[in-house]
């Protein structure tokens, strides 16, 4: 069907979801399964001198407690995303809420109350909690991945002190954490040596490969199934210990063993976004040009893994400037280690695209003017600089300045009011890298001429199911019912991880790939039967619209593809695997405050956005990420921040009712725009990943507007109302 691609196609999920016909990991019914419960550690930092299960053991229903007495030695996966160190593999205790026994029983009420139960003895050691006691001893860690965490080009230091106006300001961010609506959940299945895992995972390959090699077990005899997952937001990319820990408790006990985190276990079980310092320095000459670009960055790390998860790839590439230095420093804490959180580049890009507009007021120029006299239309980090493909962001500041009525902003501060609020006006840009995974897909058209996709990549809620079923509807010229899409099973072709905004760059080009060839198979099979209408017919003569072949310019000789296909007797199988490249996506919010001066209440009441994202492939789904997007990046820069005391180093908010997300009526109406190519790219080798793009220039353009409204800059998110009043 012509044109599919591209539209506001409603889920094909989306009736599944709301009838409760979609089974979530931990909806899987699995006879015989156990319930499991951890025991977390009650010290930060130190070692389990003893652990009395008896109580438990005696308690109603309990199979087995499990220790580090108990538990088989694992094999550490080694794999970019996965944690450095397995719980219950010896006694030392890295932070509060480890694990430190694994409580198997018939029910989940016994397994839980046999938890409580059990009495651990510490030897404890005085943890170390907060950043700002240990900054003098931050230190450069080993690149992580293949990025360095220095990077320069240029003289920095020679050109900022010869600038002719400079920035030089502070900026910081707390601990977040992911929080996504499903809680973390595994069950563990083992007949013979052969594993299964029902798991909310974000990446079923990965997970499967990862607990592969924990128990030293060949890939084929582990299978992960994810077929939805309730959010993960970066927390269900890497494998945690509490999946390889349920797995060793069902082999243990011989029998499925199911395990759900508490949304308290899950602020110290899954990662967090790091907490973060930014000491930004920019310099500009008098007509806003950037000359140099000095950044040093320090992150929570822990004692067992140095990995910072928030780059600052925008600091480096989004602005034309000759003379950059990063520097990205950790901080060693008793804490969980962190991991990737949604859009993690937030954190360097906010103190970015503060500093911008702080630059702006200095020299007078309009914050956006500004960003349009800094605009690259080159990758400077690459040698010789590399031409971005295609790349439309001055587009989108067009697009958005307009939309929004940006003319009518009076730049002074302060002069703004409506009735008792002051209102104010900011921006920012919008960027974030995107990868691009070698991918599968296999289709099969089958006797009944309809088609099935199967890939091992994830629905995460972002619309997986339904963009790729777009694509293979139009592809082969088939009405979006006669297409089903299998995602989430590593008994498909494997497939992208759904982290880094990958989905769509990895899986799109492939599935394309793969309708492409089956429709050519059945053109085949059509024109060389002389059964087929379509007998005879050159293939390239051939079109195909809402499930039927046709003659092109004879219409009356056509054929279905259920005829051909039940002519055949066989099904047709392709497997598309062409790949994308990694790149960028770019954009810019606008948004309105109004603040309440006696109240300090700040509200964000209107938010225009325009982005690049190459080819729009569904407007709605895309349209839904611009707005979870906008939502999360007014969580970051209003509400939310993980609290932890600084004498245990225990979070002391872990859970809803004090770690605050915005709600509807905290979040305003948002207007999406796009910067479109719909008829570009006809094999979609040029998808941009864009799932993490909104949202990454909000709390920046919050804390733009708030400065606009009232005159007071604020440089620490997030902004609650001790800041303001």
């Amino acid at each position: 069907m012509s044109g599919l691609v591209g539209q506001g196609v409603a889920r094909v999920d989306g009736r599944a979801k709301v009838t409760g016909a979609a089974r979530y990991a931990a909806d899987q019914e699995v006879p015989g399964a156990l319930h499991g419960a951890l025991v977390m550690s009650t010290i930060a930092r130190g070692e389990v001198l003893e652990i009395d299960s008896r109580a438990a053991l005696a308690h109603p229903g309990v199979v087995a407690v499990y220790t580090h007495a108990d538990m088989p030695r694992l094999n550490l996966p080694n794999f970019p995303y996965n944690r450095r160190y397995i719980p219950l593999q010896d006694t030392r205790v890295h932070h509060h809420g480890q694990p430190v026994a694994y409580v198997v029983a018939q029910t989940l009420e016994q397994a839980q109350e046999a938890a409580n139960l059990v009495k651990a003895r510490y030897r404890a050691e005085d943890p170390v909690a907060r950043m700002a006691d240990v900054l003098d001893e931050a230190f450069l860690p080993e690149k992580f991945r293949d990025r360095p965490n220095e990077l320069a080009r240029g003289d920095a230091a020679a050109a900022l002190e010869q600038a002719a106006v400079r920035i030089d300001q502070s900026y910081s961010s707390p601990m977040q954490h992911h929080n996504p609506i499903e809680p973390h959940t595994t069950t563990a299945v083992w007949e013979g040596g052969t594993l299964t895992l029902y798991e909310s995972t974000q990446g079923v390959v990965l997970a499967r490969d990862a607990v592969a090699t924990a128990f030293d077990k060949p890939q084929e005899s582990v299978r992960v199934i994810s077929p939805y997952l309730g959010g993960g937001f970066g927390a269900k990319a890497p494998i945690y210990p509490h999946t390889l820990l349920t797995a060793a408790a069902a082999q243990l006990c011989g029998r499925p063993v199911k395990l759900v985190l508490s949304r308290a276990q899950m602020f110290t079980s899954n990662g967090h976004r790091a907490e973060y310092r930014h000491h930004l320095r920019l310099g500009a000459d008098r007509e806003g040009a950037l000359t140099a670009i000095v950044s040093t960055s320090t992150a929570q790390v822990t004692r067992v893994e140095e990995n910072i998860y928030n780059g600052s790839d925008s600091t480096v590439r989004l602005y034309a400037c000759p003379n950059v230095h990063v520097r990205q420093l950790g901080v060693r804490l008793d804490l969980p280690t962190s991991s990737y959180m949604r859009s993690p580049e937030t954190t360097a890009h906010f103190g970015l695209e503060t500093a911008m507009d702080e630059l702006s007021y200095e020299l007078g120029i309009d914050p956006v003017e500004l960003r349009i006299r800094n605009h690259t239309e080159v990758d400077q980090q690459t040698e010789p600089p590399t031409p971005y493909a295609d790349k439309r962001l001055l587009e989108c500041y067009r697009a958005a300045t307009e939309a929004f009525g940006w003319a009518r902003r009076n730049p002074k501060p302060g002069t703004t009011r409506d009735g008792d609020e002051y209102v104010g006006w900011g921006m920012a840009t919008e960027t974030h890298t995107h990868g691009a995974i070698p991918s599968q897909a296999r289709l099969t058209i089958g006797a009944d001429g309809r088609a099935t996709l199967r890939t091992a990549t994830q629905e995460i809620g972002t619309g997986t199911y339904t963009v790729l079923t777009q694509i293979v509807a139009e592809g082969l010229g088939m009405p979006l019912d006669h297409v089903t899409t299998l995602l989430g099973d590593t008994a498909y072709p494997d497939a992208s991880l759904s982290a880094g905004s990958s989905t769509m760059p990895s899986m799109a080009a492939p599935t394309a790939e793969a309708a492409a060839s089956a429709r050519t198979a059945v053109i085949a099979l059509a024109v060389a039967d002389p059964r087929s209408p379509l007998h005879g017919v050159p293939a390239d003569e051939v079109v195909t619209e809402d499930g039927r072949l046709y003659a092109r310019g004879d219409r009356d000789r056509r054929d279905t593809y259920r005829d051909v296909m039940t002519r055949h007797g066989n099904p047709v199988e392709v497997t598309g695997s062409k790949r994308n490249t990694a790149g960028h996506s770019f954009g810019a919010v606008f948004l309105e405050v109004r603040i309440h001066p006696r109240l300090g209440r700040v509200r964000v009441t209107r938010v225009v956005t325009a982005h690049d994202l190459g080819r729009v492939l569904n407007r709605r789904t895309a349209r839904g990420q611009v707005i979870g997007g906008v939502t999360w990046g007014i969580g970051f820069a209003l509400m939310e921040h993980t609290m932890v005391d600084p004498n245990t180093a225990r979070v002391v908010n872990p859970n809803l009712s004090t770690y605050l997300v915005p709600v509807c009526a905290d979040t305003p109406s948002v207007e999406a725009l796009f910067v479109d190519r719909p008829g570009a790219d006809a094999e979609l080798t040029g998808i941009r990943g864009f799932g993490e793009t909104p949202g990454t220039g909000v709390p920046a353009a919050v804390g733009n507007a708030i400065y606009h409204a009232i005159g007071r800059r604020l440089r620490d998110v997030p902004f609650t109302r001790d800041k303001l009043l």
